[in-house]
């Protein structure tokens, strides 16, 4: 009888197969799919019970879907295997093509695994093909045909409503049906992957829109200058965009900033400074020109931005105004190295620029010979701060330090002048000054003090040092002067010093006496201070008491 039927029963098995295969491609999302799955089982191929187990991405299998008993499905759903133990149940068994068949006899090492199941005892088969309920049938689901590629998950069914085991028609629905299920699987998964794409790419778009919007009025309300200049290739730093900001810093309308880069805008002197701040993350102090040709402190700061990850760099420059800031840092630095009363620099000054002419090593040493026969004498070698010569020592043969400095030497001391020149170091003591503070006030002092200090300035050249070292004595730092130079720079100073000097409609009178002390290197700051004090005292006390006293 069974042979009988048996086309019937393929003809109605096949739509049947048809039916659900088509309903699996009409599924909207991964879970409606699995559970498609699961019922297609049930309504297509004579099975009263299935569940489909889906791998995680740990590789573990988890009861995604369940069809045919609502207690089974309250039991396994959701209950996750290892793969450990779904691989031992895929390696056992009669295969049945793609199928694994487990039969009773051999299942009852299964179960104690981690594999959620739904099986119930039952009495032995009454004869040989007679399904049993602690038989087993799985059907696994690879990514391609024939099981080559990656296992996707494994349908689980029993109870055949016929009580058989499935023939080879049987067998060949449910492995074609778990065929169709793994591809209705894949792709619902790449619907979900793409819907979530699409999702993720639309809020990245939002969140672009956004930070452009954001970064748009960020950019143009700033506070401060903001600019974006063009990276590499033929206009390398030419302005592209300016904000309000820097436009009213500069003085210049946005569109004639587009005509220019910075370098066209610094202050000749610190070009130096932008060429040497880095293009990314670099900055830098420096002056830009207003439209007034005037120039103002800023502090630039840039950084790379990119339109896309492979598109054209551009450089964003941040330029805050330090204007008063560096008005207040050139302020203090000026106080502390100049006199607060008369403007002048003050001792530590004065020692600062001696020191940087003088080394510690006297001129006609050892070393010094040997830097003169080697041909080192680059008046551009001296270290930043002066105080101390670049040099190299040869440590391995013995040989001598030799350096790069020219030396500082004094005209030879003699009543003749051989013409040779040298750093003259004019020490002035004020006589008579003790005198006007005592009779009138510190006022007037203060007063007599600043109009030497102007004198004293107007008398000398260009480039070189007048210093006040506290009280009533001056300095006069002035290079290149023969010992007769320096005798007549002395007498002219002090010519001008001796006219009354006019304080709240008073005349008063101070005369001043000079030493003259000649720079050297091997002396220190000090000891040429010293030697031209020491000189001054010899000069006063050897002029009479009546050419030294001031008048009031």
């Amino acid at each position: 009888m069974e042979t009988e039927s048996e086309p019937y029963v393929r003809l109605a098995t096949l739509r049947q197969l048809h039916q659900v295969v088509a309903e699996l491609n009409t599924a909207r999302s991964l879970a409606d799919t699995l559970q498609t799955v699961a019922d297609g089982v049930i309504a297509g191929l004579g099975f009263e019970l299935s569940a489909v187990n889906l791998v995680r991405p740990d590789g573990d299998l988890v009861v995604a879907a369940v069809a045919g008993s609502a207690g089974a499905e309250a039991l396994m759903a959701g209950r996750v295997g290892s793969r450990a133990s779904w691989d031992r149940r895929l390696s056992m068994g009669e295969r049945w093509g793609e199928l694994r068949f487990i039969p009773y006899t051999e299942g009852w090492v299964l179960d104690d695994d981690d594999v959620p199941q739904w099986h119930t005892a039952g009495p032995a088969p009454r004869f040989p093909d007679e399904w049993h309920p602690m038989d087993r049938l799985l059907a696994p689901m690879y990514s391609q045909a024939n099981g080559g590629g990656e296992l996707l998950g494994v349908i689980s069914v029993d109870r055949p409503r016929n009580g058989r085991r499935p023939g080879a028609w049987g067998q060949e629905a449910l492995q074609m049906y778990a065929f169709q299920s793994a591809i209705a699987i894949s792709n619902a998964r790449l619907r979900a992957n793409m819907q979530r794409a699409l999702v993720r790419l639309e809020r990245e778009q939002q969140a672009l829109r956004a930070s452009e919007e954001s970064f748009r009025q960020a950019f143009e309300y700033a506070p401060s200058g903001m600019a974006v200049a063009e990276m590499g290739g033929d206009q390398h730093g030419r302005l592209l965009r300016t904000n309000d900001a820097l436009c009213r810093l500069l003085g210049r309308p946005a569109s004639a900033m587009r005509r220019y880069s910075f370098s066209d805008l610094v202050h000749p002197e610190d070009i130096g400074t932008l060429l040497r701040t880095s293009a990314e993350g670099g900055r830098a102090e420096l002056r830009l020109a207003r439209r007034d040709n005037t120039y103002v402190w800023v502090s630039l700061r840039n950084s790379v931005v990119a339109d896309t990850a492979d598109g054209p760099r551009y450089l964003l420059t941040h330029v805050e105004d330090i204007e008063e800031r560096k008005r207040h840092e050139l302020q203090l630095a000026h106080r502390a190295s100049h006199d607060s009363l008369t403007g002048l620099p003050n001792s530590a000054e004065l020692r600062a620029r001696l020191g940087a002419r003088l080394c510690a090593r006297p001129p006609g040493s050892a070393a010094d010979a040997f830097a003169s026969s080697a041909g080192h004498a680059d008046p551009d070698s001296f270290r930043p701060d002066g105080t101390e010569p670049f040099g190299a020592v040869d440590g391995s043969d013995g040989g001598v330090p030799f350096d790069h400095h020219v030396h500082t030497i004094a005209p030879e001391d003699g009543p003749a002048d051989d013409g040779s020149k040298g750093l003259a170091v004019l020490f002035c003591d004020l006589d008579g000054f003790k005198s006007i503070n005592d009779r009138f006030g510190h006022h007037t002092g203060d007063a007599v003090l600043i109009e030497v200090a102007r004198r004293l300035t107007s008398g000398v050249r260009d480039g070189d040092t007048v210093a006040r070292l506290g009280g009533d004595e001056f300095v006069v730092l002035a290079d290149g002067l023969g010992t007769a130079d320096a005798q007549d720079l002395a007498v002219r100073l002090r010519n001008a010093i001796i006219p009354p000097i006019r304080v709240d409609g008073r005349a008063v009178r101070v005369g001043a006496s000079f030493g003259i002390g000649w720079a050297s290197c091997g002396m220190s700051a000090e000891e040429v201070l010293a030697s031209a004090d020491q000189r001054m005292y010899v000069e006063k006390r050897s002029r009479s008491k009546a050419n030294r006293r001031a008048a009031g």
